[in-house]
């Protein structure tokens, strides 16, 4: 049995109470739906700045009203202390996720990437901290490795940032190790490579390659690729994220560290082009004849991405569950439902 199947055990055995700030996103209501589904009791935190309503109210759908009465939900911004220290009382750990994501906005809006991604991070972790909570887990990103060239990606060897975004998430990080040398605070941080998965927002200029390729050939349109093609990325079913979560809050030596949590493979986005509307294709979505539009590079997007997850395998007993053709294979079929 894995160590992650053997901690949905005793979590089931010995119910705990966590924290989900970011609970009404992609990422924070698998969160909260896993987390439900094992007995656990579940505080969400969300402003609905890029959260959704719809995916809590379809997390309770999946789980049952029993499941969802362990569910107290925080309408509240990171960027408020208050906030904060009401959603962390008499928690035990703190899954933070909350976020404004997104390289392009970033590079539009710097302050506002700042302010949530920095400023929100730093008053969550405080409150974290002052509330005494176990411990806290923090989404970092493999923007950090920036114009590093060398692959796969290494922990201990990153580059220079490539756009404001990145340089949030690096900032965490530096404050997380501060924060875990001078508090002694369990704290770790994951840096997520690309995730893949069902209730990730299609809409908006800023959403994700994959949701937002599915849309547009569910609308008839044909997606476009920035650059040649030949760019890769390490995706990560959303799945495994959630594993990593849940080891690095339990495992005492994941304090003070940042982990790789992918596939440690690579697609690049022609190859990933074919693979989606193959799979629609198969769902009796007719675009088979569409080929790409490719369109100029995007300033501040990283080359290459792929990922060493040696550490988190070591350290975390990180065991991913979910191959790349599982990601895509549910990410796809629950797009597709929701179209029909």
């Amino acid at each position: 049995m894995s160590r992650y199947r053997q901690l949905l055990q005793e979590i089931e055995a010995e119910p705990r109470r966590w924290l989900v700030t970011g609970a009404a996103g992609f990422i924070g209501s698998h969160l909260v739906e896993t987390l439900l589904r094992a007995g656990q009791n579940v505080v969400g935190l969300d402003s609905f700045a890029t959260g959704h309503a719809h995916n809590l109210e379809k997390v309770r759908e999946l789980v049952g009203p029993e499941a969802a009465a362990r569910f107290d939900f925080i309408e509240g911004d990171i960027r408020e202390e208050k906030d904060c220290q009401r959603a962390c009382d008499g928690v035990q750990h703190v899954l933070h996720q909350a976020a404004l994501g997104s390289v392009p906005r970033s590079l539009e809006d710097p302050i506002a990437s700042h302010a949530a991604n920095v400023d929100g991070f730093l008053k969550m972790a405080n409150a974290a901290r002052v509330s005494g909570v176990d411990s806290m887990v923090y989404a970092s990103s493999s923007s950090v490795y920036g114009d590093h060239p060398v692959l796969p990606k290494v922990e201990d060897a990153i580059g220079n940032p490539l756009s404001p975004y990145a340089s949030t998430k690096l900032i965490d990080e530096i404050y997380a190790g501060t924060m875990h040398r001078c508090y002694e605070m369990k704290i770790a941080g994951l840096r997520y490579f690309n995730v893949v998965g069902t209730r990730q927002d299609p809409n908006g200029a800023y959403a994700a390659v994959i949701p937002r390729w599915i849309r547009i050939f569910l609308e008839g349109g044909t997606p476009e690729i920035f650059g040649d093609g030949e760019t890769s990325r390490d995706f990560c079913p959303v799945g495994n994220v959630v594993q990593a979560n849940l080891l690095a809050a339990t495992t005492d030596a994941a304090a003070g560290e940042v982990f790789n949590i992918a596939l440690g493979g690579r697609m690049t986005l022609s190859e990933l082009y074919g693979h989606l509307r193959d799979a629609l294709v198969a769902k009796g979505i007719a675009c088979g004849d569409r080929d790409a539009i490719y369109k100029e590079f995007r300033s501040g997007d990283v080359r290459h991405s792929n990922a060493n997850i040696d550490k988190a395998i070591a350290i975390l007993g990180y065991e991913p569950e979910f191959s790349l053709a599982d990601g895509l294979e549910l990410t796809v079929a629950g797009f597709v439902a929701a179209d029909s």
